[in-house]
């Protein structure tokens, strides 16, 4: 499979990234915030959804990158800066526009943690970073009836 590089520029842009990393970890870590350069770049794992749902399905992850610029301010919620080792399991990543083109970036994770970013317009890219590895297994959780898809049923 080839290696994925999305751009972002709008919430349908997002919902496709969105998609691409449900089930992805995160260790804290690994998110970058660059306020003097307005920017937020985080590494992590994504469950490649492509290899898992094919006719043969393969169980596998791949380092990504997800990065945001033109960004105003990086809030957490339930996040402990300090537990670096502190691994997030990325749920959903949702663009609300409030004042055109700025809005809110949230990524939001399991457990109710959150990453807010307020931006003057959407400019995000998803890239992979290369191989895949062989995953101990396909990400499962219930539907939480919160109206996000569960692809791991």
């Amino acid at each position: 499979m080839d290696l994925i590089k999305f751009v972002a520029l709008d919430e349908e842009d997002i919902e496709i990234v969105s998609a691409h990393l449900q089930d992805a970890v995160v260790k804290v870590s690994d998110v970058l915030w660059r306020p003097k350069q307005k920017r937020v770049v985080v590494a992590l794992n994504r469950f490649d959804w492509e290899a898992a749902q094919a006719s043969k399905p393969e169980y596998r992850r791949r380092r990504a990158a997800l990065r945001f610029d033109r960004v105003l301010s990086c809030k957490s919620r339930d996040v402990d800066p300090a537990d670096k080792n502190q691994v997030l399991n990325l749920l959903a990543v949702e663009f609300a526009e409030n004042d055109p083109p700025g809005g809110v970036v949230t990524l939001f994770f399991s457990g109710g943690a959150t990453l807010a970013l307020e931006v003057e317009c959407m400019e995000g890219e998803l890239a992979d970073l290369g191989p895949a590895w062989t995953a101990v297994g396909r990400p499962d959780h219930p539907d939480a009836g919160g109206g996000k898809p569960q692809r791991g049923k």
